[in-house]
Formats: structure tokens, sequence, C-alpha cells
């Protein structure tokens, strides 16, 4: 090898030499680079929000919820219904009509009403039959999106009964319904060594706030899903979940009671049986021997166990849009004794004797009326009386101070009005209720009826005494009745006072 060829061989070993650490760093910064883009691949694939609906993802659900600033987030009633098994409708259950205000959304067991600047979701169980209602809060009222009923994960879980889980790390969101988690559970059971699950709907609604009422084929009992730890032992005849209160109504050698999740006896298992009458007054209805109370949520005496019944049959008056027959107006409890009828204050107060024959008024042969048992505009109640009529406010008082022969409902072109005849004389009772000075209540719900006594009892007196074509059981009630002014108004003068000493 001459000068010339060394001298070339060394230079290219020097130049590859040299090329090595350029290519190596070249293979890094490349490797680096996939790795990077990668890295940010996943990291923006973890980004993206993912909802699951019972284990599987759903991004039509993902596409339907609505994020506030403050992090509360909103989906729509009824356009998520059907992803949860429900069917939804405009209006309300008893109520139809196309008022978008109102939506109420139905499955096989239960239907739950909610209303646009409402927090309270009103429920009607499907398997019973006594027509009432009852309800749970929301953490926030139903709000209106775009003309959409919107209400936050807290009310769908409760108008829905589900689940909603929102991991903020992992940005997922996995919501369960009911009947998922108790076909899920279903086997579980077996390994904490019970044999069955709870059929009854409200006992299955304990799943999704990880509990089960569970059964040993004999006694039932509930306990925790995730260690199978019991809540309340496995000793007890039936149990019956309250999902207003969170406790549980318990039953043994055929008497009830009421215990909590926290296993304090709230109500001793002495009665022969409970109800919950509302909870917002915090009462429930008991039995003893036939006979009817009421007590609050801590079992004290509010209306002692000695009646013939407490409540009235709201069936009858469909129209009236009740949601319980157990409180009327907000305040007054229907009572029955010795077959007449009286009504009790929700604090136990008795401001009504037991003098009327019934509460409500059926209609007859008035082709256009409808039965009637509260006009709610006024908080004002129907009561009969030897087959006559009178209205009753918050006080158990007769603003109207009179009994007629007929007073109903009448309803055109979907406007109720109500209706009153007094010796063949048609009245408008709520204009009639306004020249007496009655004042209509602020809304529907409001507790009491303000009336105006002096214009109330100076117009009562003037209605006219003198009839000539009274019935005969008019003249009957009029035995008791107090001696009337001789001033008459004309428009009241068809109607005949009956007001007692």
């Amino acid at each position: 090898m001459n000068l010339l060829d060394e001298d070339y061989s060394n230079n290219k070993e020097n130049k590859t030499k040299k090329m090595i650490p350029i290519i190596i760093v070249l293979i890094v910064i490349i490797l680096m680079a996939i790795i990077g883009i990668v890295s940010y691949m996943m990291y923006l694939q973890g980004a993206e929000l993912r909802v699951y609906v019972n284990d599987v993802q759903n991004a039509d659900v993902k596409n339907l919820l609505h994020f506030e600033e403050d992090g509360t987030i909103y989906v729509p009633i009824r356009a998520i219904a059907s992803y949860l098994g429900y069917n939804s409708f405009n209006g309300e259950y008893k109520n139809k009509s196309e008022e978008q205000s109102k939506c109420y959304v139905e499955c096989t067991e239960e239907v739950a009403n909610l209303t646009l600047n409402s927090n309270k979701i009103y429920k009607l169980n499907l398997e019973d039959n006594d027509n009432n209602y009852t309800y749970v809060y929301m953490d926030k009222p139903v709000k209106a999106i775009e003309g959409e009923l919107y209400i936050t994960t807290d009310g769908m879980q409760k108008a829905f009964n589900s689940s909603f889980f929102y991991n903020e790390q992992n940005n997922t969101i996995t919501i369960y319904t009911t009947p998922y988690l108790i076909k899920a559970y279903t086997n579980t059971i077996l390994d904490y060594g019970y044999t069955k699950l709870s059929e009854t709907f409200d006992n299955e609604k304990t799943a999704i706030r990880n509990m089960l009422v569970v059964s040993d084929d004999r006694y039932y009992g509930v306990i925790n899903v995730n260690d199978g730890t019991e809540i309340l032992e496995c000793k007890y005849d039936d149990i019956k979940y309250q999902e207003a209160t969170g406790d549980f109504i318990v039953c043994s050698d055929d008497k009830y009671g009421i215990i909590g999740v926290d296993k304090k006896t709230k109500v001793s298992i002495d009665y022969d049986s409970i109800e919950l009458m509302d909870y917002d007054a915090g009462l429930y209805l008991v039995s003893r021997n036939d006979h009817f109370g009421v007590i609050d949520l801590n079992g004290h005496i509010v209306i002692h166990t000695e009646n013939d019944q407490i409540g009235v049959d709201i069936s009858k008056f469909a129209n009236n849009d009740l949601k319980t027959g157990y409180i009327l107006i907000d305040k007054l409890i229907p009572v029955q004794k010795n077959d007449k009828w009286g009504l009790f204050d929700t604090d136990g107060h008795q401001l009504v004797e037991f003098e009327y024959d019934s509460f409500g008024y059926v209609a007859g042969n008035i082709r256009e009326a409808q039965n009637l048992l509260v006009i709610p505009s006024y908080n004002l109640i129907v009561a009969c009386m030897n087959d006559r009529y009178t209205l009753l406010n918050s006080l158990g008082e007769q603003p109207i101070r009179a009994f007629v022969d007929d007073i109903y409902m009448q309803i055109d072109g979907g406007e109720k009005q109500y209706y009153m005849i007094a010796n063949d004389k048609k009245y408008n009772v709520e204009e009639y209720l306004d020249r007496l000075g009655v004042i209509q209540t602020e809304s529907n719900n409001s507790n009491t009826t303000n009336t105006s006594n002096t214009n109330s009892d100076s117009t009562s007196n003037n209605i006219n005494n003198n009839e000539t074509n009274n019935t005969e059981n008019t003249n009957q009630m009029n035995n008791t009745a107090n001696e009337e002014d001789n001033g008459q108004d004309e428009d009241n003068s068809n109607l005949v006072e009956t007001q007692n000493s």
C-alpha cells in the first residue's frame, strides 16, 4: 500500500468515527420524537371524557352532558331517559298535557314528576294502589337550557334510580341503572351466604346506595354491598326501604317499626302498620287494632291511635291534581271517627270537630260537574253535612259561612272553574270569595288562606236567611243558626245562611 492509499484509508476511518455519534444522536432524537408523539396521543386520549352506561362506553350520553362553570353537570331529562330504561313525556302523569315546563319519566314500577324551577321530585309507585305520591329533593332545581328541562346528576340519580360516578383523575363517568346492578349482584349475595335479593322495587333502589336487602329464604336483612357486612341483621319478616328518609320499616311477628341505617330504632316494633305520610311534615300513619293515628319521625304521638280512618281516597278526585289524601292544603289532616269527619293540623291540634259526613263533592246529576275536593287557589276544602256543602280554610273556618246544594269543578278549554248551586241559582265560587274578601294564596302550595274578617263577617251576615224554598235539611241545620241581620246583598240573596252559634 502506498502512502496515498494509507492517507485515504485513515481519512475514511476518521469520518466514519465522526459519523457514528451523529447517527446515534439522530436515532435518539427520532426515538424521543416517537415517544413524545405517542405520549401526546395517549395524553389526548386520556384527556377526552369517556362515559360508560352499565359498563358500555356511550358517546351519545357523553354528548348530552352539560358542564357549568362551577363544575355542576346537568343532563336533559327527556333526552337521557331512554338510555336509563325510562319513557318520558311532557306535562304531569295524572294531568296529561303538552306543558313544557313540566315532564314526567316512567318505568314499569314508578313514575317521577319534575317541574321547572322546583327541586322536588314527586314519585308514584305503580305497584301500590293508594294513589299517594312520595317525594325526594334534588340538590338544585330543574332548569331550562335552550328550551329543554335539565337536572343535575344528583337529580338524575333520584329521578331515574341510578348511580353516577365521575373519576376526574381518569376523566371517566360511569352510570349504573338499578336493574343492571340487581342483575350483577344476584350472584354476589351467594358468596355472602344469602339466597336471594328482595324483589320489592323500593328495596331494589338500595343497590345504588351500596346496600342490598337480602333474604336467607326465611328472614330479611340489609347488607353493605362492598363487603357483605350486616347493616340490619337477617332476622326480620319483612323490610321496606324508605327512599325519602333513608330508614327501613321492619316487620317482626306482624308488628312494624322503623330502624335507621345506623341501626338505631326510631319507632319501636309495636304497630300493625306504618306508612310515611309526608316527609316535610315528618309524619307517619300508624295503625293498631284497626284504629289509626299519626306519629312523628321519632315515634312521638301526634294524633292518638283511636280513629276509624285518616286521609281521604283521592282517586275520586283525579282532576284536582292532588299528590296525597293524607294532608290537604299543606296543613290539614282529614280524620274520621264514629262515621264523622274532622280536621287536625300537622301539629296534632284538632281544628274541626267530628261533625261532617264527608270531605269532597262527588258529581251527581249536573252534566258538566266534576268531582271536587279542594280549591287550590284559595286553599279551601269542600265539606259535606246532611247532603249540603260548604268550604273550610286552613284554620278550619267557613269563609262563606253557609251550606249550599252543590260545589263542583267545571273544565272548559282546559281552564278549571269552580261553581256552587244554591236554591237553583249558580254562582262562580272564586268571584263570590273575592266579594267576601277571601284572599287568594300566593301559590297552590301555600299553607294558609287569609281572610278579611271584617268583610267576610259583614258580607256573610248579609246573606239572606228568608228564602221560602229552603229544603228540609237546611231547616234542620238552621235550628242551631244565629238570627241574621236584615240587611241583604242582591248577589247573595239566594244563599242560605247556616252559621252555628
